[in-house]
Formats: C-alpha cells, structure tokens, sequence
C-alpha cells in the first residue's frame, strides 16, 4: 500500500511495513486473492497472459472462500497471540487488511466474525474492532472438516469414553429420584425412536446428556453440549451400522441398560466400567460395521 493516511488516522502503509501480514506483490495480482480479476483500467501484461495460457485452465484450482476466511483468521489470530496487537489494541480498518491480504473485504469480515464468535475480538459501535481483554484465553475448537474420516470419528469415541466414564461414575454417586426418572425416560425414547423407523441420534445425544446432568455438575454438561455438536456425525455412523445389524442393535441396548441399572444402584465403579465397555464397543463396531453379522437383519440403514 502506498503511503497515505485512511480515515482512522491510521499510516495506510504501516501495517505491511512493519511486517505484520504478507504484502502483495506491487503489479501482479496475488495468487491470496483468486477470483479477483484484472481491473479494466489495469494495463496488460502480456506475459502474464502468455504464462495463463501456456498452463491452460486445469492447471490450478479455485481456493475455496472458506479456505481464505481461514487463512486470514488464522494470520490474525496469530499476530495477535504473538503480541503484534496487545488487548485492548484496534485491527487496521477493513480497507487496510483486504489490501494487505489481498483479499476481499468479505473475506476480511467474515474473518473477523470468525474472531468475534471466539471472543478473541469485539466491535464498537462507530470506532471499530478490538482485541479483547479476555483474547488470550483461547477456546476450545474443533475443525469439522477434521470429523470426515474413520480415524478421526473413532478418536472423538475415544475422547467420548474419557469423559462419559466419569460421568456414569459422578451420576452413579449423585442421582436423584427426579435425576433417575429423566435418564429411563431418556433411554426410552431411543426406543421409540428407533420403533417409528428413526435413526436415534438425537435421542441417544439426549439420554447420555441425561447421564451428565444426573452429576449436579454444570462443566460436565457443557462440555458435552459442546461434544454433541461434532459427535452428531460420529452417533449417525454407528447408529446406522446398528441398525443394519440386529446383534449391533441388541448390544447397544444392553450396554445402555448396564450403564442405567449401575447409576440406579449407586455403584460408581460398575456404571464406569459399563460406560467405558459401551464405548470401546461403539468403537469396534464402527470398525467392523461394513462386514456382514450372523443377524443382519432386512432392514437397511436408518436415515
């Protein structure tokens, strides 16, 4: 950016200068920005034309605008754990991060929405967006784009079967009568759910989110509302690999009618024992749901 002050007062050029982000080459357009052609004021330049159709039109693809959004959050995100903005410290104006990215300024906001919803920023009204005090505290965050495969779907069993162990446990030693009815009501419905041709999923969510309020404890609730959001994708999976086997299907509610009968009894060591079982099961038949049981049933997966 050539020098120049924008309507903050702010050294149009500072930001670059100083380091901060990557600057675009002067006179070519950056290969951060795609999709933003050639302004028609622009003059040719006929060896980038020249290399443009020697590559032909299948040479590169398109980034994708979330993959932008990301990279931008990130670069910022990092900027400012690396103290390059302190707390309390405004971004550069909209206008200035586009340039410096050579990017859009959609981009550019939807990036910082991105911080925002992380609190790691917060606007005001008519002066702009800051760097909040709390934006070194970092939440926790889990790409779903990193929930797509097998081995990641059985790492979230793996982190599940951590927590819902010590859940069954603490439920185990804290329920209540009313805590009780709401966990075989919970465990009913799948049930039901199942029988009018469901897939269960929500239902299955809901009784182990049942087991984690039966603890009195509001952080293993959270935490598990938190879970619930990228593990609707991991319960799909290994529900419809249960309904296409019934001997899956006949395990699943045995295991869950162990985890309950432990809670119901007050024995802390046998519901964490039956809710690990459930979970290293759940992870062995996610493994072996593709092959053929001895009780495959007709009916195909749920939707």
């Amino acid at each position: 950016m050539a020098g120049g002050r924008d309507r903050d007062g702010r050294d149009g050029g500072s930001v670059g200068r100083a380091g901060k982000f990557p600057q675009p080459s002067a006179g070519r357009q950056s290969l951060a920005a795609p999709g933003n052609p050639r302004s028609p004021s622009s003059p040719q330049n006929l060896y980038d034309d020249h290399i443009t159709k020697s590559l032909g039109p299948s040479v590169f693809q398109k980034v994708p605008a979330r993959a932008l959004t990301d990279t931008v959050a990130e670069q910022l995100l990092e900027k400012i754990n690396d103290g390059a903005f302190a707390r309390g410290d405004k971004l550069p104006t909209e206008a200035v991060l586009s340039e410096e990215f050579g990017v859009s300024r959609t981009v550019i906001r939807e990036a910082i929405a991105r911080l925002r919803h992380e609190g790691v920023v917060e606007s005001r009204q008519g002066s702009g967006v800051f760097v909040t005090e709390q934006a070194g505290i970092r939440p926790l965050r889990i790409d779903y784009t990193d929930t797509a495969t097998l081995e990641s779907v059985l790492q979230i069993v793996e982190l599940r079967r951590a927590i819902e162990a010590e859940v069954a446990a603490q439920a185990a030693r804290c329920r209540t009568d009313a805590s009780m009815a709401a966990i075989d009501a919970a465990l009913a419905r799948i049930d039901a759910e199942e029988a009018a041709g469901g897939d269960g999923v929500a239902a299955d969510v809901a009784f182990h989110r049942a087991i984690a309020g039966a603890t009195g404890n509001p952080y293993f609730l959270k935490t598990l509302a938190f879970l619930s959001q990228y593990l609707e994708t991991a319960t799909r999976v290994t529900r419809t690999n249960e309904a296409r086997r019934a001997d899956f299907s006949r395990q699943v509610r045995e295991e869950h009618q162990s985890i309950v009968a432990a809670i119901r009894a007050g024995d802390a060591l046998a519901a964490r024992n039956a809710a690990q079982t459930h979970m290293y099961n759940a992870a062995r038949r996610l493994s072996q749901g593709s092959q053929p049981g001895p009780d495959e049933t007709a009916r195909g997966p749920s939707n």
